[in-house]
């Protein structure tokens, strides 16, 4: 069914991976693809698709055409809260800003498929809903109303912001949307150590690291 809401896509991607060695976490290759290709298959009719990028040049992303990189906000704010404000100001320059934002961990190789429909049909009244698994939340995967994150850039850029996307969701009329337990394990999981790629690889039933071209 077509969806009548305008929705944007926003993959956070300003990660440095330093308990993997400092290496661009959207550059490590999970089932024969860069994270950040993965990721972004669930969000390829979000209209547009952002890229956070935070303090890393965009051109070490080696991002697609249609993907826009957001930078962060001047000021002391970084990680995912902060790649969410620059995403909210880059929606309100649109001449039709969408209605609703959601966000992708560049670090979560197997969110499910119709990721983006469930991640709406979940957030019904609320503010913003928080995808998890297991009751354990993972706010970088996550649905936003942008008329009620609206002031969030101007917050970041007073310092007065909340520090983390948790932070905010608790501000806000939220809901954790549970993903059902199925053998295939934690959709949302996602890699911070070099123990953790190994297992996502295997998980993915492919080998390899740091993609070489």
């Amino acid at each position: 069914m077509a969806r009548t809401i305008r929705v944007a896509g926003l993959i956070l991607a300003g990660g440095r991976g330093e308990r993997l060695g400092g290496t661009i976490k959207s550059e490590l290759v999970v089932g024969g693809l860069r994270l950040l290709e993965r990721v972004a298959l669930p969000l390829a009719d979000c209209s547009p698709l952002l890229v956070a990028h935070g303090r890393l040049d965009p051109a070490q992303l080696r991002l697609p055409a249609h993907f826009r990189p957001v930078p962060d906000l001047p000021g002391d704010y970084a990680g995912p809260l902060a790649g969410l404000a620059a995403a909210v100001s880059h929606l309100a320059l649109l001449a039709e800003p969408p209605e609703l934002l959601v966000c992708a961990a560049v670090d979560a190789p197997f969110l499910p498929t119709g990721y983006v429909d469930w991640l709406i049909a979940g957030l019904g009244p609320h503010d913003a809903a928080i995808a998890g698994y297991g009751g354990q939340p993972y706010p970088t995967n996550s649905i936003w109303r942008l008329g009620r994150v609206a002031q969030l850039p101007a917050e970041v850029l007073a310092g007065t912001a909340p520090r983390s996307l948790k932070s905010l969701a608790a501000r806000l009329d939220s809901a954790l949307l549970d993903w059902p337990r199925t053998a295939a394990g934690d959709p949302f999981a996602n890699i911070n150590t070099p123990e953790e790629l190994a297992e996502m690889q295997r998980r993915a039933g492919t080998s390899g690291g740091v993609r070489e071209d």
